[in-house]
Protein backbone atom coordinates (compact mmCIF):
# COMPACT_ATOMS: atom_id res chain seq x y z
CA UNK A 1 0.00 0.00 0.00
CA UNK A 2 1.57 3.48 -0.64
CA UNK A 3 2.12 6.43 1.54
CA UNK A 4 -0.37 8.25 0.54
CA UNK A 5 -3.37 5.70 0.84
CA UNK A 6 -2.07 4.85 4.19
CA UNK A 7 -2.68 8.77 5.11
CA UNK A 8 -6.30 8.85 3.42
CA UNK A 9 -7.24 5.71 5.20
CA UNK A 10 -5.57 7.49 8.36
CA UNK A 11 -8.05 10.39 7.73
CA UNK A 12 -11.33 8.44 7.18
CA UNK A 13 -10.44 6.00 10.71
CA UNK A 14 -12.35 8.56 13.09
CA UNK A 15 -11.12 8.66 17.10
CA UNK A 16 -14.77 8.41 19.46
CA UNK A 17 -14.76 11.24 22.25
CA UNK A 18 -18.39 10.10 23.41
CA UNK A 19 -21.68 8.38 22.41
CA UNK A 20 -22.24 10.50 18.34
CA UNK A 21 -19.10 12.38 18.54
CA UNK A 22 -16.08 12.38 16.87
CA UNK A 23 -12.80 13.41 15.70
CA UNK A 24 -11.02 13.82 12.34
CA UNK A 25 -7.72 15.06 11.62
CA UNK A 26 -7.79 17.80 9.32
CA UNK A 27 -4.66 18.02 7.83
CA UNK A 28 -3.29 15.36 4.98
CA UNK A 29 -5.85 15.89 2.43
CA UNK A 30 -6.04 17.40 -1.19
CA UNK A 31 -4.38 20.56 -0.84
CA UNK A 32 -2.73 22.15 2.44
CA UNK A 33 -4.73 25.47 2.12
CA UNK A 34 -7.96 24.31 3.46
CA UNK A 35 -9.60 21.14 4.06
CA UNK A 36 -10.84 19.82 0.72
CA UNK A 37 -14.51 19.33 0.53
CA UNK A 38 -14.66 15.70 -0.52
CA UNK A 39 -12.90 14.72 2.95
CA UNK A 40 -15.00 16.61 5.08
CA UNK A 41 -17.63 14.80 3.59
CA UNK A 42 -16.11 11.42 3.80
CA UNK A 43 -15.37 11.86 7.73
CA UNK A 44 -18.73 12.98 8.15
CA UNK A 45 -20.25 10.12 6.21
CA UNK A 46 -17.65 8.18 8.19
CA UNK A 47 -18.87 9.27 11.79
CA UNK A 48 -22.98 8.97 10.12
CA UNK A 49 -21.82 4.90 9.73
CA UNK A 50 -20.37 4.43 12.90
CA UNK A 51 -23.92 4.96 14.53
CA UNK A 52 -25.66 2.42 11.72
CA UNK A 53 -24.36 -0.60 11.89
CA UNK A 54 -26.57 -2.81 10.01
CA UNK A 55 -27.65 -1.19 6.57
CA UNK A 56 -25.93 1.36 3.73
CA UNK A 57 -26.07 4.82 2.72
CA UNK A 58 -28.34 5.66 -0.19
CA UNK A 59 -28.43 9.39 -0.45
CA UNK A 60 -26.34 12.19 1.05
CA UNK A 61 -27.26 15.90 1.25
CA UNK A 62 -24.28 18.16 2.44
CA UNK A 63 -23.66 22.07 2.90
CA UNK A 64 -20.41 23.48 2.61
CA UNK A 65 -20.49 26.36 5.32
CA UNK A 66 -17.43 27.48 6.14
CA UNK A 67 -13.36 26.79 4.57
CA UNK A 68 -11.99 24.20 7.11
CA UNK A 69 -8.39 24.51 8.47
CA UNK A 70 -6.37 21.92 7.96
CA UNK A 71 -4.39 23.00 10.86
CA UNK A 72 -6.81 21.55 13.04
CA UNK A 73 -8.97 18.45 13.96
CA UNK A 74 -12.72 18.48 12.84
CA UNK A 75 -15.35 17.50 15.91
CA UNK A 76 -18.47 15.46 14.05
CA UNK A 77 -21.75 15.44 16.00
CA UNK A 78 -24.06 12.78 15.13
CA UNK A 79 -27.96 13.61 15.33
CA UNK A 80 -29.56 9.83 15.01
CA UNK A 81 -32.25 11.57 13.69
CA UNK A 82 -34.43 8.38 13.02
CA UNK A 83 -34.11 4.44 12.99
CA UNK A 84 -36.84 2.91 11.24
CA UNK A 85 -38.16 -0.42 9.78
CA UNK A 86 -36.84 0.32 6.16
CA UNK A 87 -34.73 3.46 6.36
CA UNK A 88 -32.30 5.17 9.23
CA UNK A 89 -31.30 8.82 9.01
CA UNK A 90 -28.36 10.71 10.42
CA UNK A 91 -27.87 14.43 10.51
CA UNK A 92 -24.04 15.16 10.96
CA UNK A 93 -22.66 18.99 12.02
CA UNK A 94 -18.53 18.99 11.52
CA UNK A 95 -16.89 22.06 13.54
CA UNK A 96 -14.09 23.65 14.21
CA UNK A 97 -13.51 26.37 16.96
CA UNK A 98 -17.03 26.13 17.78
CA UNK A 99 -18.34 26.72 14.45
CA UNK A 100 -20.20 24.92 11.90
CA UNK A 101 -17.99 24.33 8.87
CA UNK A 102 -20.54 21.72 6.91
CA UNK A 103 -23.71 20.14 7.64
CA UNK A 104 -24.87 16.66 6.37
CA UNK A 105 -27.94 14.64 6.08
CA UNK A 106 -27.39 10.81 5.33
CA UNK A 107 -30.12 8.32 4.77
CA UNK A 108 -29.51 4.38 4.95
CA UNK A 109 -31.93 1.66 3.38
CA UNK A 110 -32.42 -1.74 4.10
CA UNK A 111 -31.49 -4.05 0.81
CA UNK A 112 -34.49 -4.78 -1.23
CA UNK A 113 -35.46 -5.48 -4.28
CA UNK A 114 -37.67 -3.80 -7.01
CA UNK A 115 -38.04 -2.60 -11.29
CA UNK A 116 -34.10 -1.69 -12.67
CA UNK A 117 -33.22 0.94 -15.07
CA UNK A 118 -30.14 2.85 -16.45
CA UNK A 119 -28.42 5.03 -18.42
CA UNK A 120 -25.74 3.65 -20.71
CA UNK A 121 -22.26 4.39 -19.71
CA UNK A 122 -20.81 7.14 -22.58
CA UNK A 123 -18.82 5.72 -24.85
CA UNK A 124 -15.05 6.49 -24.38
CA UNK A 125 -12.31 5.73 -24.42
CA UNK A 126 -11.18 3.27 -21.43
CA UNK A 127 -7.87 3.74 -19.08
CA UNK A 128 -5.19 1.41 -20.34
CA UNK A 129 -5.61 4.03 -23.34
CA UNK A 130 -4.97 7.37 -21.33
CA UNK A 131 -1.81 9.10 -19.92
CA UNK A 132 -2.15 9.21 -16.17
CA UNK A 133 -3.09 12.62 -14.10
CA UNK A 134 0.51 12.12 -12.01
CA UNK A 135 2.05 11.64 -15.46
CA UNK A 136 0.74 15.12 -17.12
CA UNK A 137 1.42 16.99 -14.25
CA UNK A 138 5.13 15.84 -14.20
CA UNK A 139 5.16 17.50 -17.75
CA UNK A 140 3.83 20.71 -16.50
CA UNK A 141 6.13 20.59 -13.20
CA UNK A 142 8.75 22.61 -14.77
CA UNK A 143 6.17 25.50 -15.96
CA UNK A 144 5.21 26.67 -12.09
CA UNK A 145 7.39 28.03 -9.04
CA UNK A 146 9.03 25.78 -7.03
CA UNK A 147 6.80 26.53 -4.19
CA UNK A 148 3.76 24.92 -5.58
CA UNK A 149 5.84 22.03 -7.44
CA UNK A 150 6.13 19.69 -4.26
CA UNK A 151 1.88 20.15 -4.25
CA UNK A 152 1.28 19.56 -8.05
CA UNK A 153 3.52 16.55 -8.18
CA UNK A 154 3.46 14.69 -4.85
CA UNK A 155 1.82 11.32 -4.74
CA UNK A 156 -1.94 10.81 -4.71
CA UNK A 157 -3.79 7.69 -2.88
CA UNK A 158 -6.18 7.44 -6.40
CA UNK A 159 -5.03 6.85 -10.05
CA UNK A 160 -6.89 9.46 -12.07
CA UNK A 161 -7.03 9.27 -15.98
CA UNK A 162 -8.80 12.04 -17.86
CA UNK A 163 -10.23 11.27 -21.04
CA UNK A 164 -9.75 15.05 -22.32
CA UNK A 165 -7.24 16.70 -20.26
CA UNK A 166 -6.64 20.54 -20.67
CA UNK A 167 -3.52 22.18 -19.61
CA UNK A 168 -3.50 23.35 -16.51
CA UNK A 169 -1.82 26.43 -16.52
CA UNK A 170 -2.75 27.57 -20.26
CA UNK A 171 -6.66 26.46 -20.69
CA UNK A 172 -8.44 26.92 -23.69
CA UNK A 173 -12.30 27.36 -23.69
CA UNK A 174 -13.91 23.99 -24.27
CA UNK A 175 -16.99 21.26 -23.64
CA UNK A 176 -18.55 21.60 -19.85
CA UNK A 177 -18.56 17.62 -20.73
CA UNK A 178 -15.43 16.26 -18.26
CA UNK A 179 -14.59 12.15 -18.16
CA UNK A 180 -11.90 10.94 -16.23
CA UNK A 181 -11.05 7.19 -15.06
CA UNK A 182 -10.57 6.93 -11.71
CA UNK A 183 -9.55 4.01 -9.15
CA UNK A 184 -7.68 2.97 -5.82
CA UNK A 185 -6.43 0.08 -5.63
CA UNK A 186 -6.07 0.32 -1.87
CA UNK A 187 -9.32 -0.26 -2.05
CA UNK A 188 -9.44 -3.88 -2.47
CA UNK A 189 -10.77 -5.58 0.78
CA UNK A 190 -12.40 -2.69 2.19
CA UNK A 191 -16.32 -3.43 3.77
CA UNK A 192 -19.21 -2.00 1.90
CA UNK A 193 -19.40 1.23 4.42
CA UNK A 194 -15.66 2.48 3.71
CA UNK A 195 -16.37 1.87 -0.20
CA UNK A 196 -18.80 4.44 -0.08
CA UNK A 197 -16.49 6.78 2.20
CA UNK A 198 -13.42 6.74 -0.02
CA UNK A 199 -16.04 7.15 -3.35
CA UNK A 200 -17.91 9.95 -1.43
CA UNK A 201 -14.09 11.50 -1.02
CA UNK A 202 -13.27 11.13 -4.22
CA UNK A 203 -16.80 12.71 -5.70
CA UNK A 204 -15.57 15.78 -5.16
CA UNK A 205 -12.61 15.81 -7.86
CA UNK A 206 -12.68 17.81 -10.97
CA UNK A 207 -16.87 18.33 -10.52
CA UNK A 208 -16.65 22.15 -10.40
CA UNK A 209 -13.87 22.14 -12.89
CA UNK A 210 -16.80 21.39 -15.45
CA UNK A 211 -18.16 24.24 -14.87
CA UNK A 212 -14.35 26.37 -14.97
CA UNK A 213 -13.94 24.44 -18.71
CA UNK A 214 -16.25 26.49 -21.26
CA UNK A 215 -14.43 29.53 -19.45
CA UNK A 216 -10.60 28.64 -20.04
CA UNK A 217 -10.73 28.55 -16.15
CA UNK A 218 -7.92 26.24 -13.98
CA UNK A 219 -7.37 26.20 -10.35
CA UNK A 220 -3.71 27.77 -11.19
CA UNK A 221 -4.92 30.49 -13.35
CA UNK A 222 -6.05 33.63 -10.81
CA UNK A 223 -8.51 34.65 -12.41
CA UNK A 224 -11.87 33.63 -9.93
CA UNK A 225 -12.58 32.38 -6.81
CA UNK A 226 -14.21 29.22 -6.49
CA UNK A 227 -15.38 26.98 -3.59
CA UNK A 228 -18.19 24.19 -3.36
CA UNK A 229 -21.02 25.21 -1.80
CA UNK A 230 -23.25 22.10 -1.73
CA UNK A 231 -22.92 18.41 -2.39
CA UNK A 232 -25.62 15.58 -3.08
CA UNK A 233 -24.75 11.91 -3.51
CA UNK A 234 -26.87 9.19 -4.22
CA UNK A 235 -25.49 5.44 -4.31
CA UNK A 236 -26.57 3.10 -6.86
CA UNK A 237 -25.24 -0.72 -6.60
CA UNK A 238 -22.29 -1.74 -4.60
CA UNK A 239 -18.55 -0.16 -5.04
CA UNK A 240 -15.27 -2.04 -5.63
CA UNK A 241 -13.39 1.11 -6.06
CA UNK A 242 -10.05 -0.89 -6.54
CA UNK A 243 -11.60 -1.14 -9.76
CA UNK A 244 -12.03 0.97 -12.78
CA UNK A 245 -14.54 3.77 -12.68
CA UNK A 246 -15.47 6.01 -14.70
CA UNK A 247 -16.42 9.59 -13.49
CA UNK A 248 -18.51 11.25 -16.32
CA UNK A 249 -19.41 15.21 -15.42
CA UNK A 250 -21.17 17.64 -17.40
CA UNK A 251 -22.27 21.57 -16.06
CA UNK A 252 -25.69 22.32 -17.47
CA UNK A 253 -25.79 26.34 -16.02
CA UNK A 254 -23.55 28.48 -15.19
CA UNK A 255 -24.36 32.28 -14.01
CA UNK A 256 -24.84 34.25 -10.78
CA UNK A 257 -21.28 33.86 -9.41
CA UNK A 258 -22.19 30.01 -9.52
CA UNK A 259 -21.57 26.60 -11.49
CA UNK A 260 -24.17 24.18 -10.83
CA UNK A 261 -22.46 20.42 -12.03
CA UNK A 262 -23.85 16.94 -12.21
CA UNK A 263 -21.71 13.21 -12.24
CA UNK A 264 -22.77 10.10 -13.16
CA UNK A 265 -20.11 6.52 -11.85
CA UNK A 266 -20.39 3.75 -13.49
CA UNK A 267 -17.92 0.52 -13.05
CA UNK A 268 -15.75 -0.15 -16.27
CA UNK A 269 -18.51 -2.97 -17.27
CA UNK A 270 -21.46 -0.19 -17.70
CA UNK A 271 -23.23 -0.14 -14.31
CA UNK A 272 -24.47 3.32 -12.74
CA UNK A 273 -23.16 3.01 -9.12
CA UNK A 274 -23.46 6.52 -7.96
CA UNK A 275 -25.27 10.05 -9.13
CA UNK A 276 -23.76 13.14 -8.17
CA UNK A 277 -24.77 16.51 -8.11
CA UNK A 278 -22.94 19.97 -6.96
CA UNK A 279 -23.36 24.18 -7.19
CA UNK A 280 -19.83 25.87 -6.10
CA UNK A 281 -18.63 29.66 -6.68
CA UNK A 282 -17.17 30.30 -9.38
CA UNK A 283 -17.01 34.86 -8.65
CA UNK A 284 -14.95 36.52 -11.19
CA UNK A 285 -11.70 38.21 -9.58
CA UNK A 286 -11.35 42.43 -9.86
CA UNK A 287 -8.27 44.20 -9.63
Amino acid sequence: MSDSAKILLNLLDLERLDRNLYRGIGSGGETPIRIYGGQVIAQALAAAYATVPDRLCHSLHAYFIRAGDPSLPVIYEVDPSRDGGSFTTRRVVAMQNGKQILNLAASFHISESGWQHQHSIPNVPGPDRLVSRAEQHSQHAHRITASQRTEFTRERPFEIREVDPRDPLNPVQTSDINHMWIQMEAAKGANPQLQHILMAYASDFGLLGSALRPHGLTWYRPEAMTASLDHTMWFHAPVHFENWHLYSMDSPFAGGGRGFNRGSIYTQDGQLVASVAQEGLMRPLRS
